[in-house]
């Protein structure tokens, strides 16, 4: 054993990206809300195999608390839920080393809403459809298809880990401690921190603007619903959950009734149901819907609005296909830019016994923002 989870948040889960490929056999994506956090998480773990793609925990609102059994490094990003680690204070965005008999204790978010843990090499839990992601409605993934509880036991993961042995790779952690060259994503460095999407400015508070290609039923909609839209402000809804969030605000006009044939969904769809209030499909969303969809929020800016909490407000901007590309490949850049910094900086730090723990991937050139 190497995590037992001794309390849990209201919502904790094991994700991943999600299952993909299986919404025409009804299966959701599911895989975390904010999955620029999840991968950032996982790089900082030291997980740099594959896509950042090793399971996670996700937290909603607030943590818990975790035992391990066994040593690792681990790193938490995303919503600030104060942690501790045995009582003492632990930063975010940072590689943290803990050891046996230590208790992880996250408290209430001060901001954001979902924090993530990633554990050097993963967890260790049954890969369904490709997935290790909690699908709490089919009951598949993560840890018997559920959130975790008390009680609870994980098993520390090995497939992704790039080492090969854990103790070597705490062994190097330890020699970058001793030169003081750890490496650590410092506040000066937030637009590494979060995903890049824009802000409006209302009284005290900042609120996203959620870049949205319009459509596919855009026209089912009036010309003012579009323009209501695009100017308007929105309330995140108490009844939000991983599936979507749910706003209040302006009402949207349809021309002829909200109702559609029902067709796919993806994450970022924006439904309008009978009441006109626009609801933004989140990881969890269904795979078919009857209400017509004004708009898709762009993948880019999908985190933004799963780290909102209910009352909070965001916004719309219209956009094209062409700049929601341009904003994808923005955010890979920039993961990539941290992926090839980090490893840069092992590389000039390790201890020389270490230089084959790095023969197996190749850094490339600088990538330049």
């Amino acid at each position: 054993m190497a995590l037992e989870i001794l309390s849990a948040g209201p919502m904790t889960t094991i994700q991943d990206l999600g299952r993909q490929g299986y919404a025409g056999r009804g299966y959701r994506r599911c895989g975390a809300c904010d999955k620029y956090a999840m991968r950032l998480a996982n790089l900082l773990a030291w997980n740099l195999s594959g896509e950042d793609n090793s399971s996670v925990v996700e937290f909603t609102l607030s943590g818990g608390r975790i035992r391990f059994t066994e040593g690792a490094l681990i790193a938490l990003t995303g919503a600030d839920m104060c942690p501790k680690l045995d009582g003492s204070p632990i930063s975010m965005y940072r590689t943290v080393q803990v050891h046996p008999g230590q208790v992880l204790e996250l408290g209430i978010v001060r901001s954001g809403l979902r924090s993530y843990l990633a554990v050097s090499g993963g967890l260790d839990v049954p890969n369904m459809m490709g997935s290790s992601s909690t699908d709490t409605i089919c009951r598949i993934g993560g840890l018997d298809g559920g959130a975790l509880k008390a009680g609870d036991w994980l098993e520390l993961g090995r497939e992704s880990w790039l080492w090969g042995d854990r103790t070597r790779a705490e062994q190097v952690f330890t020699h970058l401690q001793e030169k003081n060259a750890e490496f650590l994503l410092t506040e000066d460095l937030f637009w590494i921190r979060t995903a890049s999407f824009r802000y409006r400015s209302m009284g005290q508070e900042l609120l996203p603007v959620l870049r949205t290609v319009a459509g596919p039923q855009e026209d089912a909609f009036t010309a003012e619903a579009m323009e209501v839209l695009r100017r308007s402000v929105y309330r995140v809804s108490a009844d939000s959950n991983r599936m979507a969030c749910r706003l209040d605000g302006p009402g949207l006009e349809a021309e002829h009734g909200y109702d559609i044939i029902s067709d796919g969904i993806v994450e970022g769809s924006v439904q309008v149901s009978a009441n006109g209030q626009p609801i933004v499909m989140l990881a969890d969303h269904q795979t078919t819907g009857g209400y017509a969809k004004i708009g898709t929020v762009i993948s880019a800016d999908i985190p933004a609005i799963a780290q909102r909490r209910p009352g909070e407000h965001i916004g719309f901007l219209f956009i094209t296909p062409e700049e929601a590309n341009e904003a994808y490949r923005l955010e890979e850049k920039k993961l990539s830019w941290f992926r090839w910094k980090l490893l840069e900086h092992l590389k000039k730090y390790a201890p020389p016994e270490a230089a084959d723990l790095f023969s197996r991937l190749d850094c490339g050139e600088e990538i330049q923002l």
